[in-house]
């Protein structure tokens, strides 16, 4: 039967319509395709980029014991916060501070409590000792705490991001008499690194190990990009750095013993070593007239250590009576000759770095 061309004529003209329509359609179709890819890989940068911190839900002030119920954690854009802040999420998320007994420590209105038989007792430090403790029938009595509580370092205010600047614990808040100390006579860990926690210690010929200091956070000093093979640095006190000298002098004294460094394990979870090794009575002498650059708890500890480890300190002197005494100026000299010869090569490498040679 012949198409009438007219009909022929409407018949194409619908196909094409259709087939246009269809085209547009899956332009349109590709078009909100890509729309929709392009936001979903926004959604998924954006989504990298945002990291958990922990933030403060209430102010806090410069010395005031963090608990865990002051902290939340929320996520925000990682290019708002520094890095230090998603760094510090991983100490405060496992933080929870209560006593030996199991009961809470808690904030409520800026003061720190200790929950115990259903009531908030205030928990007090003792500026003396720096001991934790509560009132108990008109007298004080000490609490031990699992873990040495959080301490604020600076005033912050709620919805701060807590990084770890802003805080320290209580064993190792700044004190007016801690110093940086440069040492370069250690033997070190072969696989010592920066942020590490060491202890010093001080090996005789006879075998006795003594500890020096303690859980000392490691900072390596470098030269050109490069650290330095021979020379740490330690934050120590007043105390400690007397301590450390006696040690590094007797050290060069005594032929065969070796004061050298022991790396912890697991710093976040082992708790700090108890020093071992007793000072010289001239070095105590020192402690017990110097008020002004040694705190109380310290002086205290010092003095506690000399008077109950006497054989420790006998046994040093045993080894220093049986040197020769012209042997004992030689080792001395060849010993502080060979520390300020390192210090010097050192300085001299800095410098020549600093000015590009």
């Amino acid at each position: 039967m012949a198409t009438n061309p007219m009909q022929k004529k409407a018949r194409n003209s619908f196909i094409l319509g259709v087939l246009i329509t269809f085209i547009i359609m899956a332009l349109i179709v590709a078009y909100l395709f890509l729309q929709m890819k392009k936001l979903q890989d926004e959604q998924a940068k954006m989504a990298a980029n945002y990291v958990k911190v922990c933030i403060l839900k209430s102010d806090v002030v410069s010395g005031q014991i963090i608990t865990s119920d002051l902290i939340t954690t929320k996520e925000v854009d990682k290019n708002t916060v520094p890095s230090n802040g998603t760094a510090t999420i991983t100490n405060l998320t496992n933080y929870f501070l209560e006593d030996k007994s199991g009961n809470s420590v808690i904030t409520n209105n800026g003061k720190t409590y200790l929950q115990r038989d259903g009531r908030d007792i205030e928990l007090k430090t003792e500026d003396a000792t720096g001991e934790y403790y509560i009132e108990n029938n008109n007298s004080k009595e000490y609490v031990e705490l699992t873990t040495p509580p959080l301490i604020a370092k600076i005033d912050m205010k709620a919805n701060t991001v807590v990084t770890s600047s802003m805080i320290a614990k209580s064993d190792e808040k700044t004190t007016n008499d801690l110093r940086i100390q440069e040492y370069n006579m250690l033997r070190l860990s072969s696989q010592i690194a920066a942020e590490d926690y060491i202890d010093i210690r001080f090996r005789m010929p006879s075998g006795e190990d003594y500890i020096v200091v303690s859980k000392k956070k490691v900072e390596i000093p470098q030269i050109d990009g490069v650290d330095s093979a021979t020379t740490i640095w330690l934050q120590l006190t007043e105390d400690e750095i007397l301590t450390m000298s006696n040690a590094i002098v007797e050290n060069y004294m005594i032929e065969g013993s070796v004061l050298y460094t022991a790396k912890y394990v697991e710093p976040g979870t082992q708790e700090k070593a108890t020093p071992t090794y007793v000072p010289s009575e001239a070095v105590q002498n020192l402690l017990r007239n110097n008020d002004s650059n040694i705190l109380n708890t310290a002086k205290l500890a010092l003095l506690t250590r000399y008077q109950g480890n006497s054989d420790v300190r006998n046994n040093i002197n045993n080894t220093k009576n049986s040197i020769d005494p012209d042997d004992v100026a030689t080792n001395i000299s060849t010993g502080v000759k060979q520390e300020v010869s390192t210090a010097q090569e050192q300085r001299q490498d800095y410098l020549d770095a600093l000015s590009g040679n």
